[in-house]
């Protein structure tokens, strides 16, 4: 009997067809030393029927409902205009009960952008906080008044229930899931073999409506892979403007235009997430971390990852320690 992690995928008509494969691709590029998979992903629909995709064909499935009583964790993939759900903010009976009873019996559920819509009709987010595509959100709000919508950030993590914006963040999603299940390496060889960056933070901005760049600026990637190499060093924002050829103001501008974040804000992400996979990877001391991780102190370290991910280092190192 096969005991790997059951990831079902929920597909309703309207399909967006890029949130319906990202979890196969992504949780199935998650493996051991041995190349043995962690997941088993599977697609689901009501019925086991065939249902309409936004782009245009028709997905026939090899499962019904039933299997989101044995997953593990239940992925709703997102929707394209037309379905119900984004109208009048209603499900069909049997995908509610199923989605109830799956998160009753203890499965992890998840959205990826309108999928949201989907766990919220089927009252999975009510009183929660929850995410989805930016350009959805005002009609989210009207449907669902009792969900407490940050369209600003790429997912939310609320333990038992997560959502995610749209098209890319649901990747980083998965390999957020993936990097909680498994640790650091295995999600970072998934990203790897999916040829996508390794992580992206929940709380980073969405892309929404920025500005087109000036032609004559050049891009801030460059001092950002060199800030990547040099983050145990003090980082001030007028070397790193000048690494890019910028005057401060085009270089702070421009940053923000390309990450959607300042780059203070951008630095301590990093940061966080050298610290991350040091604790997991090594035996090094905390004040060590810190040090390597370019916030000098323990104390530093403790403080910045108490704001970001709420809990302490040793409690984080304990916890992926214990992973897998």
């Amino acid at each position: 009997m096969d005991s790997r992690h059951l990831v079902a995928v929920l597909a309703l008509d309207e399909v967006v067809t890029f949130d319906l494969g990202t979890p196969t691709q992504v949780f199935n590029a998650a493996r051991d030393e041995q190349a043995r998979r962690y997941y088993r992903v599977r697609i689901c629909t009501p019925g086991a029927r065939p249902v309409r995709s936004a782009a245009g064909f028709t997905i026939t499935p090899e499962h019904g409902l039933e299997l989101l009583a044995e997953a593990d964790t239940v992925v709703v993939a997102g929707v394209h205009y037309g379905a119900r759900v984004l109208e009048d903010g209603t499900l069909d009976e049997p995908v509610r009960d199923a989605l109830l009873a799956a998160a009753d019996r203890g499965a992890r559920v998840m959205s990826i952008c309108t999928g949201a819509f989907v766990l919220a009709a089927a009252g999975l987010l009510d009183g929660r906080r929850a995410t989805t595509h930016w350009a959805h959100a005002d009609n989210f709000r009207r449907l669902f008044p009792n969900v407490d919508l940050d369209p600003d950030v790429l997912f939310v993590d609320e333990g038992d229930v997560l959502t995610s914006a749209g098209v890319a963040a649901g990747v980083d999603l998965c390999l957020h899931l993936v990097r909680h299940d498994h640790g650091s390496e295995v999600a970072n060889m998934a990203a790897r073999r999916c040829v996508v960056p390794p992580w992206r933070p929940g709380g980073q901005s969405q892309y929404i409506v920025r500005p087109i760049p000036d032609e004559t600026d050049t891009s801030t990637a460059p001092a950002r892979a060199w800030a990547q190499e040099h983050l145990h060093e003090p980082l001030e924002l007028r070397a790193l403007a000048a690494h890019a050829r910028m005057s401060v103001r085009t270089f702070t501008r421009r940053f923000r235009e390309e990450t959607g974040v300042s780059p203070g804000k951008w630095i301590t992400q990093q940061r966080v997430e050298r610290a991350r996979h040091l604790l997991e990877t090594t035996d090094l001391a905390i004040d060590q971390v810190a040090r390597h991780a370019g916030f000098g102190t323990g104390a530093a370290l403790r403080q910045q990852m108490s704001a970001t991910l709420g809990v302490a280092p040793s409690v984080y190192r304990t916890t992926f320690r214990s992973v897998g």
